[in-house]
């Protein structure tokens, strides 16, 4: 069964996951790259761990996670595009659990870093998605960003499920430790939260 010894949240993504297969991997991570406050790092790991159960195939889950990827950073280049940078940043920014401060961040690093930052700012978290934001704004060209968005994609989505089928090979361990994971994700999703509603108040505050 899919899941099987994990308990919680954990344990019902792993059987949502597991239900929809490679597909679902490729659409959660396309959600995750255009709503970044969506966790990649408890996806693709548990998507990695039920490809060593057996339950999916472990390169066709990087694949998939790689072109959910590309498609949602090409969502965010084409929005850069038709909006310009600051106009994209002030949409992007109404939206819940988003922050303006990581917007600009990601911008600042395609100005200081120039084309090559699509790709190896996909490996540094809060960069990794919104750096197609200002690159679709500068009108980069299309085959390089794809290109340079699949293979920082690439790397990063394959570390994440690597670790995963690494972590699947200690199965009864897991089923162990299920509720201390569960109780982990938990504290990080309670935690990203917090720190962004602690912000915005205190911007809220200054103006």
């Amino acid at each position: 069964m899919a899941g099987e010894g994990l308990t919680g949240l954990v344990g019902l993504a792993a059987d949502v996951i597991a239900a929809l297969g490679e597909v679902g991997v490729a659409v959660a991570t396309l959600a995750e790259t255009v709503f970044p406050p969506l966790p990649s790092e408890v996806v693709l790991p548990l998507a990695g761990y039920l490809a060593q159960q057996g339950e999916m195939s472990l390169p066709l889950v990087v694949v998939a996670a790689t072109v959910g990827g590309w498609v949602g950073a090409l969502l965010l280049y084409w929005l850069g595009a038709a909006l310009g940078e600051q106009r994209a940043i002030g949409v992007l920014a109404r939206v819940p659990l988003l922050d303006r401060d990581d917007l600009e961040r990601a911008a600042g690093w395609f100005h200081r870093h120039g084309r090559p930052a699509v790709g190896f700012g996909r490996l540094v978290p809060g960069v990794r998605s919104l750096i197609s934001l200002p690159a679709g704004a500068a009108r980069m060209p299309l085959l390089q960003f794809s290109l340079l968005t699949v293979l920082g994609s690439a790397v990063w989505n394959a570390l994440l499920v690597g670790a995963g089928a690494a972590l699947g090979t200690q199965y009864r361990t897991v089923e162990r430790y299920a509720h201390v994971l569960d109780y982990a994700v938990y504290a990080a999703l309670a935690g990203a939260v917090g720190w962004l509603v602690i912000r915005r108040a205190r911007r809220a505050r200054v103006s």
